[in-house]
């Protein structure tokens, strides 16, 4: 097995480190779909029809919205060496490069340059369809917030055609308003994960509307939530994962336009309020992100800008029924 020293050497010197092929051909690739992952075309080939599967599962519900050139993603299953769940990969960032390696078996090149991702797994690996795909075949992804969108930790819901976009840090509870929010009447288009649309006049975000992930003490706010199971995660801390399909009650949409930004701060004491929040500490919170190529770098610059020509609060509450109303006044009012 190669380890990581000696792939950042390979990538140094040629950008394509060869990795061990267990003295046997790569298998062909027979096997080719279309997927559409945040609404951007991602075409997948391989050899298993259970990745195939799997991709549908994570991209399947959603629909084509632009017309970027196709994310390549080459999905090569292999034997391996081992019957056991590989460990979770290590990461490397080595411009445009970015690994994944777990072990001999289980590894990702994605080029970001050329807007591609190969792909080795093992049948072992696949057998654990959570871990297949939070580590590797989700890699389509990746691209999208490296090459056509900016990503923003954020939650965003919309109410009356305006979007509302839920910012903070982790814990903040942009999940749970964001839910809360969507049991009120409002569009539902993601919990904590959203990306803004690059090269666009408007402010348009896309998330994942498909799923709704909540921690597990959120299930004491929401009687619907009592008595599931807390879902297994391949990685990051344990969550109730459950797909929008599976409530009714609830209107999903791909897209918003942001008319505002608000930043959750689910405070112990003072009055609650919503108030004017600062630019550029906005501006500070959302420049952090993964994965960014220098080409790129002025582009996203430039998309943040657009998004915080939208107006900025903060809404400071300890009450969740308060601050759904709050919302819903300052987008009938626009205050």
């Amino acid at each position: 097995m190669m380890t990581i020293q000696e792939i950042e050497a390979a990538c140094e010197a040629s950008q394509t480190p060869e990795f061990p092929r267990h003295d046997i051909e790569a298998p062909e690739l027979s096997l080719k779909k279309m997927f559409y992952p945040f609404g951007f075309p991602a075409e997948v080939s391989t050899n298993s029809a259970e990745v195939l599967e799997i991709m549908e599962d994570l991209w399947g519900k959603f629909e084509k919205q632009h017309d970027t050139e196709p994310i390549l993603a080459d999905v090569h299953v292999v034997e391996g060496s081992s019957t056991e769940c590989p460990p979770a990969p290590t990461y490397r960032f080595m411009q445009p490069l970015l690994l994944g390696v777990a072990d001999g078996d289980n590894y990702c090149i994605s080029d970001f340059q050329r807007t591609k991702s190969q792909i080795t797994i093992s049948r072992a690996a696949l057998q654990s369809r959570m871990y297949a795909g939070y580590f590797f075949l989700g890699a389509p992804v990746t691209h999208v917030a490296a090459r056509f969108t900016t990503p923003v930790h954020a939650g965003c819901v919309a109410l009356h055609g305006k979007g509302v976009l839920l910012c903070g840090d982790s814990g903040a509870g942009k999940s749970t308003l964001s839910y809360a929010c969507a049991r009120a009447g409002w569009t539902y288009i993601a919990d904590d994960g959203s990306y803004l649309v690059n090269d666009r006049e408007d402010r348009m975000v896309t998330g994942d509307c498909h799923r709704v992930r909540f921690r597990p003490a959120t299930a004491e706010l929401f009687p619907e939530l009592k008595g599931l199971e807390i879902t297994p995660r391949a990685a990051g801390k344990p969550s109730i994962e459950l797909p929008t399909a599976q409530m009714p009650h609830i209107s999903c949409a791909q897209t918003a336009q942001v008319d505002y930004i608000v930043f959750v701060n689910r405070h112990t004491g003072g009055s609650p309020e919503l108030r004017p929040y600062r630019k550029d500490v906005a501006r500070y919170a959302m420049q952090q992100m993964f994965y960014e190529l220098p080409e790129m770098r002025k582009k996203h610059r430039e998309t943040i800008e657009r998004l915080l020509e939208a107006e900025i609060f903060e809404l400071r509450y300890t009450d969740l029924d308060w601050g759904i109303e709050r919302l819903q006044r300052l987008v009938r009012e626009g205050r």
